[in-house]
């Protein structure tokens, strides 16, 4: 065989080097795994760069805090669940429930640059949408431009109201011609809502791939940026354009899902409730396609995620159980004695699983048990919540468990990633944004400009829901627990306590879900509420929570990672006020 190459086969390819190596062009060696510009400007390019916006939204490769789920920002700052599992493990939770957190931490880097990743890749895609080529069509370009510019917005919009004041970069920023200082001194709220507006205008009402923006999404984050801004009017404006959406002839529908547990099933992952997701696949070769920013977040032990069992973080707390006390009517105690005495929901707090433990028997939102995992109510189809056999430090975290996008015994074959050390990485996608947020975002803005019964009517479409019998957790043939929940009947004619019903409703509805903490800084009250409850919770615990405080114009806002000053230095970024 090595015969057969013959001298005019061995002169041509020697003719060929000869030239090859006059020019510079052979000196030029594409680094591996790189794309050229060639390449990424072709629909499939453009589609791909697109994507990995996406991908940032589980935080991939960032820490497990950084996310847009906001498990710790949200709700465990917004007093809703505790670090939980013991005093060792991943401590650097710990000053931010305390609120003493330090410029230095690692985990507000983490969060800075998980969100300046999103907007850069962002970026990248509107760059390149200017050397588009023929593959690809003027309404592929708008689409593309419109889907970059949401994500832009959306990563923008975490970093503003982690953090107040950021430096704003985009897709103009020319880095070759040296320009990499930009200050932190200018409001970003109108960049966002310039793009969530692009967006808007442009996007369509359905989305020819899931998990893709699409006009409505737009809006809600639209109205969300306004509501920020207490531009009620506006915002109402658009909150009622997303629940007409339901009425129109497209089919792009949004309603509440009939059974309130089954919203957050990975088998449900597709109904009418959901505006925006992210979205996760099990078992594709490797955890980074799965949701991996709640994998520490399951019971300790032998439950959901086991033989490792990890990791017993997220507690929810004592205050959010409470919260979920209903009166003789089935109206939740907003006066906050759902604190004191009876009111307050019995727990196994100090008592081995081994011993006898009959739960609460009082009135209850059926919600509490879709929300909290406690002890001798069914937990999914795994078996009844067993206390602290399931609990990695009762004395630290508390009774209870989260319940949340935890996958069932039966779909942990199909849901659950086997590629990483524990099962908690998952195919289970995580709301960002939901009907029901779009429904209370709303009835707040309707209390806000005046509207106090149609807030009200808007609040019993949620709590209507919510009484379902059918959507109930039961045990056998009968509720596992006294659900006592009905509508507000009597007429809204106070603003204040409609407001104060309306913020409540948010918190039950809504709880775990990563929205507590904006919405009090957001209302003017995370003082008194989150001081309240360090100190009801701090009492109750050996997690550290005595003496903690929330300060008021210092705590609403992160401090900048002190890694970004040192980079830009002081003259360019400037730390928040406090720190």
């Amino acid at each position: 065989m090595k015969d057969i190459v013959t001298k005019g086969t061995l002169l041509a390819l020697a003719l060929t080097f000869s030239t090859l190596a006059c020019k510079d062009s052979f000196l030029v060696v594409q680094p591996t795994g790189t794309l050229t510009s060639a390449q990424l400007s072709t629909k499939n390019g453009l589609e791909g760069l697109l994507i990995s916006a996406y991908t940032e939204l589980n935080g991939r490769g960032f820490s497990q805090t950084a996310s847009s789920t906001n498990w710790m920002y949200g709700s465990i700052m917004g007093g809703e669940a505790n670090k939980g599992s013991n005093a060792g493990d991943f401590n650097a939770i710990t000053p931010f429930q305390r609120f003493e957190m330090l410029a230095a931490s690692g985990e507000l880097n983490a969060r800075w640059n998980l969100m300046y990743e999103g907007i850069s890749r962002a970026n990248s895609v509107l760059r390149q949408l200017k050397t588009a080529d023929a593959t690809v069509s003027a309404d592929d370009v708008a689409r593309i431009g419109a889907e970059a510019k949401f994500l832009r917005a959306h990563y923008y919009f975490e970093l503003k109201r982690t953090f107040n004041m950021v430096p704003y970069v985009d897709e103009t920023v020319d880095y070759a011609a040296g320009i990499t200082e930009i200050a932190n001194n200018t409001d970003i709220w109108p960049k966002i809502e310039a793009d969530f507006k692009a967006a808007y205008d442009v996007l369509p009402e359905i989305q020819s791939a899931a998990g893709r923006a699409n006009k409505w999404a737009a809006a809600t984050y639209l109205a969300k940026t306004y509501l920020y801004q207490k531009k009620y009017a506006e915002a109402k404006t658009l909150f009622d354009l997303v629940i007409a959406s339901g009425k129109t002839s497209s089919g792009n529908k949004y309603s509440l899902y009939p059974q309130y547990g089954l919203v957050f099933s990975a088998d449900n992952e597709k109904n009418d409730e959901i505006v925006f997701a992210t979205q996760n696949v099990a078992n594709a070769g490797s955890s980074d396609a799965a949701s991996g920013d709640l994998n520490l977040n399951w019971p300790y032990n032998t439950g959901p995620a086991g033989p490792v069992g990890c990791c017993g973080f997220f507690q929810p707390s004592f205050e959010l159980g409470n919260s979920f006390r209903t009166d003789a009517t089935g109206l939740p105690l907003l006066d906050g004695s759902y604190n004191t005495g009876t009111n307050q929901l019995k727990t196994d707090q100090g008592i081995a699983s081994s011993a006898t433990f009959t739960p609460d028997a009082g009135n209850v939102d059926p919600r509490l048990d879709h929300s909290i995992g406690r002890r001798g109510i069914p937990y999914l189809d795994w078996q009844d919540f067993p206390g602290q056999d399931w609990i990695r430090d009762q004395a630290f975290g508390g009774p209870y468990a989260p319940k949340k996008y935890i996958y069932t015994k039966a779909q942990e074959a199909r849901i659950a990633d086997v590629s990483n050390w524990t099962k908690g990485w998952t195919g289970i996608n995580v709301i960002l944004i939901r009907y029901a947020d779009v429904l209370l975002m709303a009835a707040e803005c309707e209390v806000e400009v005046g509207s106090l019964e149609r807030a009200r009517a808007l609040v019993n479409q949620i709590r209507t829901r919510a009484a379902n019998p059918a959507g109930y957790v039961m045990k056998g043939t009968a509720p596992a627990a006294k659900y006592v929940i009905s509508n507000y009947t009597a007429p809204w004619t106070d603003k204040a306590a409609a407001r104060t019903a309306v913020q409540f409703e948010r918190k039950l509805e809504l709880s775990g879900e990563g929205h507590r903490f904006f919405d009090l800084v957001r209302w003017g009250i995370a003082g008194p509420v989150l001081n309240a409850y360090l100190t009801y919770e701090g009492a109750k615990l050996t997690n550290g929570l005595g003496g903690a405080k929330f300060t008021p114009n210092k705590n609403e806002y992160m401090p900048l990672p002190q890694t970004q000053i040192d980079l830009q230095g002081t003259a360019i970024l400037k730390q928040n006020p406090g720190y």
